[in-house]
C-alpha cells in the first residue's frame, strides 16, 4: 500500500496532490515520456482544456497497456506555456487522478518544439503486487 506524507511542518498542498508518496518494495515501475495535446490525426486543439485531455487520454492508454490505471500514478509533471492556463490544466488533471493523490509539479515554460502546443504531461506509476 502506498503511504502519503504531508507533514504538519510543511505548508498544506495548494491542490489535489500530496507532498510525498512512498511506494513499498517490489512495485513495478512505469515512467512515461511527456505527452502532448495532439490527436492520432495530428490535429492540435487550440485550447488548453482539449490539449490537456488528449495528454491524459494518451497517458491512460499507456497505463492500460502496462496493465495499470491512474490509481497507480505516483507522480505527475505538467508543463504549460501560459500562466493563465494553470486552472484549466488543474481541472483536467484532477478529473483523472485518483486517491491517494500523486505528487505533482507544474511548471510554466517558454514553449515547446511547436508553437501550437500549450501543455505536456508525464507520469510515473508504480503497481503494487
Amino acid at each position: 500500500m502506498k503511504k502519503t506524507f504531508n507533514p504538519p511542518s510543511v505548508r498544506r498542498p495548494f491542490g489535489n496532490y500530496n507532498h510525498g508518496l512512498l511506494v513499498p518494495p517490489g512495485a513495478s515501475l512505469l515512467v512515461t515520456s511527456g505527452q502532448l495535446g495532439i490527436g492520432l490525426d495530428d490535429a492540435v486543439p487550440s485550447d488548453i482544456t482539449a490539449q490537456a485531455e488528449l495528454c491524459f487520454e494518451a497517458i491512460k492508454a499507456i497505463l492500460e497497456e502496462a496493465e495499470m490505471s491512474f490509481a497507480d500514478v505516483i507522480r505527475i509533471s505538467g508543463f504549460v506555456t501560459r500562466r493563465e492556463d494553470f486552472p484549466a490544466y488543474m481541472t483536467v488533471r484532477d478529473r483523472y487522478t485518483l486517491d491517494p493523490k500523486p505528487v505533482s509539479t507544474l511548471l510554466v515554460i517558454g514553449g515547446f518544439t511547436r508553437p501550437e502546443f500549450l501543455v505536456e504531461v508525464e507520469v510515473t506509476a508504480a503497481k503494487i503486487f
